[in-house]
């Protein structure tokens, strides 16, 4: 961490003198930071800057250096592409058709990414809108090069002769023809265009479907007493009309906290129907056609149905496996559901009468048990995550679970001063794994969100050299000022431990080509990992080790919160869960079968999924779904997927003395000893699971957790 004004040193010395103090768990976090994570007492020289050993990725890069840097990457691949379309079909070998297609995705993926990653980070606006344009070229491009038939014909001729190195050549090799004929190389020339016609008007419909949902400018106006529950501080940021009435637009944060502090139940009735109707016929009508087409492309690829043509890539392979999937959970999960329905029907009772529960009570009489239930202020809370020690402590739990050491790499080149980068080395024989960047802190212009990017993936050249892994870790989190340490909500703790799930998910991936490193594996299985690192935010031992007081971080979060935050972790899960199933099954519905009646559809499952309560008159779920529109049509499943798998691989292995065990760890990391991160997209993903569990994959642990810590 960059050295701060005299007052700022003078207060972080005074809680490094502080942490010499530790004794027993506490100890930890001063390994953490003394031995694992020079990055909280180092001071960064100002003159020289490094160059990250093994990483060709490219920062600080002017907009016009950006547009240049794209310019290249294009033509080098247009090159390669071109001398690979050359080989006669009786001359194709391995090295002379498929050795520099891999080597071109290892070569200039991160090269790609110097390019785009930008947008996302940079301070100048010249630099993010040069980086958008940059990615405009290359997506362009890359488009072109899937379209390629004269490279596809020369990738099939060498993958019909079966001569395969090894297995995960074969692997890439069969991806490399499975992703032309995806684009319709296989078929002729008339279905080609068609396809090609298809996926233009799904885009197109795609995109009018979402923007129809952002330009709404819908909003409800309502007197205080209305809006009666919220804060005096949130009324006030609302707007007025002239009238004096306070507005509420129907921007899904705004409306949540109607759901969630609203205590007059029409007002709460009132916002949910109009959320339920936004562009209500526009969006139906767009949504219908967007259904017909996709199930007109699918068929053309060779599909019954687009869910099928979706789920084919993806770890559940069929829908049919994935309805199979959906009814298990949410036939587990109703008896645990139907109970925390009737808590919440006894709450409303008591405060409103006997008027009707809904839909749009949900959120509601949630807030108010959990209120009532757990002794939980998430202010107080927040008092006991200073930054420093949050990502201390999630370093210290990394490194000693999966055999890693981290550390900071002083005077390397960023973009900004308060970025950081880290050395990732493996613990037993110090070879170096990799990098990661954290830029964590808020700035203007700077992307919103906690997310983690791949910049350079893990790979073999062709010489057998491994090209090393690089991650980018982008927050946005106060900064701590003089006298103030920087303070994280127990939902952003969470976050980092997500993100850097993926970070280590990345960097200890050993596959041998690009195109199956780091974030690129099965998106079913791509979040498992980061689900996996979630729960060590809910164990009393890791809490200890990751919180402090921030003005006395030597007394830790106290266990009675511990064990609260694991309650209310589960709290009413069954019931939330139940309301994203209905939604999951909607979308599969839709994308597996043609002719549905949509709007009807939506009315039946509702009441069936969600054990009675019907949906709210005159709504329209299905005009305001954005997941079932774009990237996530038919798949909408795999969040509560990848959050099942991990539930059993860290109840299996993890959970009680596998906290910190290393020995699992490095089975969950290591290609020697088990398959988990180090194979990536090399293998089939239920392949890993199983051969890591010892058994299938199951469901149990999942909803048993739900069960143990129900109200």
């Amino acid at each position: 961490m960059e050295s701060e004004r005299n007052g700022e040193k003078m207060s972080k010395q005074k809680r490094e003198k502080n942490l010499l103090a530790f004794t027993g768990a506490t100890a930890l976090v001063v390994l953490a930071v003394n031995l694992a994570i020079t990055a909280f007492n180092s001071h960064r020289r100002k003159n020289k800057k490094k160059d990250l050993k093994g990483s060709n990725v490219r920062v600080s890069l002017s907009a016009s250096e950006i547009l240049k840097l794209a310019d290249t990457v294009i033509a080098k691949s247009k090159e390669v592409h071109d001398a690979v379309a050359s080989v006669p079909l009786d001359k194709v070998t391995y090295m002379n058709v498929i050795s520099p297609l891999a080597e071109l995705e290892a070569q200039q993926f991160p090269l790609v990414q110097s390019c785009v990653f930008p947008k996302l980070v940079s301070t100048s606006d010249d630099v993010r809108k040069a980086s958008v344009e940059a990615e405009r070229r290359i997506d362009a491009h890359l488009l072109s090069c899937s379209k390629r038939e004269d490279v596809y014909r020369v990738v099939k001729t060498f993958a019909a002769r079966g001569e395969w190195t090894t297995p995960e050549a074969k692997r890439y090799i069969q991806s490399l023809v499975r992703d032309f004929e995806r684009n319709g190389l296989n078929l002729t020339v008339t279905k080609r265009e068609e396809v090609q016609r298809l996926r233009t008007q799904i885009n197109e419909l795609s995109l009018r479907y979402v923007r129809n949902l952002n330009d709404d400018s819908t909003f409800l106006l309502f007197t205080e007493a209305e809006l009666l529950g919220f804060p005096p501080q949130f009324l006030e940021s609302l707007d007025k009309s002239e009238n004096g009435k306070f507005k509420i637009t129907l921007k899904s944060h705004l409306v949540a906290a109607v759901l969630e502090l609203c205590k007059v139940g029409t007002t709460r009735r009132l916002v949910a129907v109009a959320y339920g109707k936004r562009c209500g016929e526009l969006n139906m009508s767009v949504l219908e056609s967007l259904v017909e087409l996709r199930h007109k492309f699918a068929r053309l690829l060779g599909y019954s149905n687009y869910a099928d043509y979706s789920i084919d890539l993806r770890m559940a392979k069929t829908s049919s496996k994935v309805f199979e999937f959906l009814e298990e959970i949410s036939t587990s999960l109703t008896d645990l559901a139907a109970r925390e329905l009737m808590v919440l029907k006894d709450l409303k009772r008591k405060e409103e009468g006997e008027l009707p529960f809904g839909i749009e009570d949900l959120l509601y009489y949630i807030k108010r048990v959990e209120e009532q239930q757990f002794d939980l202020d998430f202010g107080a809370v927040k008092q006991y995550f200073p930054v420093s020690l949050v990502l201390s402590g999630i370093f210290k739990i990394s490194q000693d679970l999966f055999g890693l050491r981290f550390e900071e790499v002083a005077d390397a080149e960023v973009w900004h001063s308060d970025v950081q980068v880290f050395s990732v080395f493996d613990l037993s024989s110090n070879e170096l794994l990799g990098y990661f960047y954290l830029d964590i802190y808020k700035r203007e212009g700077k992307y919103g969100h906690t997310c983690v990017a791949a910049l350079q993936n893990g790979a073999l050249s062709s010489t057998g050299a491994r090209q090393i892994a690089v991650a980018l870790l982008i927050s946005q989190i106060q900064k701590d000022i003089v006298g103030h340490p920087g303070l994280l909500r127990f939902s952003e703790v969470v976050n980092l431990f997500h993100e850097f799930g993926h970070v280590v998910q990345h960097i200890c991936n050993r596959a041998s080509f690009a195109r199956f490193s780091g974030l690129r594996v099965d998106p079913d299985f791509v979040e498992i990992p980061a689900h996996l690192l979630e729960n060590w935010c809910y164990e009393s031992f890791s809490l200890k080790l990751i919180s402090g007081f921030h003005q006395d971080i030597t007394k830790p979060i106290k266990d009675e919160v511990c064990k609260s935050l694991k309650r209310w972790r589960y709290a009413f899960s069954a019931l939330k869960l139940k309301q994203e199933i209905l939604y999951c099954i909607f979308d599969q519905i839709v994308h597996s079968a043609e002719n549905i009646d949509i709007e009807e559809l939506f009315k039946h499952l509702h009441p069936k999924v969600m054990l009675g309560l019907p949906m709210l008159e005159g709504t329209n779920p299905a005009s305001c779904f954005p997941r079932s529109a774009i990237g996530f049509e038919a798949a909408c499943y795999s969040r509560i997927w990848s959050e099942v798998f991990a539930a059993d691989i860290f109840a299996s292995k993890f959970r009680g003395d596998g906290l910190l065990s290393q020995y699992v760890g490095m089975q969950f990391r290591n290609k020697d000893v088990s398959l988990v991160l180090a194979p990536g997209g090399s293998k089939e993903p239920i392949e890993i699971l199983s051969d890591f569990l010892g058994r299938e994959p199951s469901i149990q642990a999942f909803v048993d957790s739900r069960a143990e810590y129900s109200l």
